[in-house]
């Protein structure tokens, strides 16, 4: 009798215990993406700007997030199969749409070319690429117009630093990035090459910046909807313009 007492109590407990377990797993999101300072930062305590406007708004519905850092094109293609759960620094392309769902956008970027500072070319629209070697990250998404171009030869490589360093040896002519994230990037890693490159004063263009979750994750829409209403959440309280400052960056 006594066994049998231990055994319902035992089911009753894990009876109680299993919905709990099960909606602490469900709370939980994984982002993956590489580093992107000052927005995706793992030398950073706090993981860099993103990391802190989608942690606090999530955390205002109730999830938490982790980061796992990985090479840009990886993490793509693990958060449209669903193995990661966001990405959680992204441009919206068309391409992107078809396998992605995009949240509202939390910051905006712009995307300036860089070139020897010698150079005197000046950006003019795509027509002014023509004949020029471009070095790109792989993954990255540039717009559509600037990826389907055939004017100029796009070389990629694997990350950001690796074109500033062609660039600076004449393996390429220019390459492109967000001025404030290629200006953080060449100060850390090698600030003695900020005095041999310049931005144009044009910009390719100003991007959005989502979190996207893969259409393939069945709780996509979940994530996304979590992560929006959590974003205005943080608006409306003020707490989203105060985490902008802390990273010295001013909102509109």
């Amino acid at each position: 009798m006594k066994n049998v007492i231990m055994i319902i109590a035992i089911t009753l407990i894990y009876a109680a215990l299993f919905p709990t377990l099960c909606t602490a797993e469900e709370k939980n999101i994984v982002a993956a993406a590489d580093p992107w300072p000052p927005f995706v930062d793992p030398s950073d305590i706090k993981e860099g700007l993103s990391l802190v406007i989608i942690r606090a708004a999530y955390k205002t519905q109730g999830y938490t997030v982790k980061m796992e850092y990985v090479p840009w094109a990886r993490a793509e293609a693990m958060v449209n199969i669903g193995k990661y759960d966001i990405l959680p620094d992204v441009w919206m392309t068309q391409k992107r749409k078809e396998t992605m769902l995009f949240s509202q956008p939390y910051a905006s970027n712009t995307i300036k070319f860089i070139k020897s500072v010698d150079d005197p070319f000046e950006y003019n629209g795509l027509e002014s690429l023509r004949g020029k070697r471009i070095g790109t990250v792989r993954g990255y998404g540039y717009g559509d117009k600037f990826l389907a171009s055939t004017d100029f030869i796009r070389e990629e490589v694997v990350d950001f630093m690796t074109n500033i360093r062609k660039l600076v040896a004449k393996r390429i002519d220019l390459t492109l990035e967000d001025e404030i994230v290629a200006r953080v990037a060449v100060a850390k890693s090698e600030p003695s090459l900020l005095t041999e490159i310049k931005f144009t004063e044009n910009g390719l263009s100003s991007n959005n910046l989502h979190i996207s979750s893969g259409l393939a994750n069945p709780r996509n829409k979940e994530i996304i909807e979590a992560f929006n209403k959590g974003l205005a959440e943080i608006k409306a309280s003020g707490e989203f313009n105060r985490l902008f400052e802390i990273y010295g960056i001013k909102t509109n």
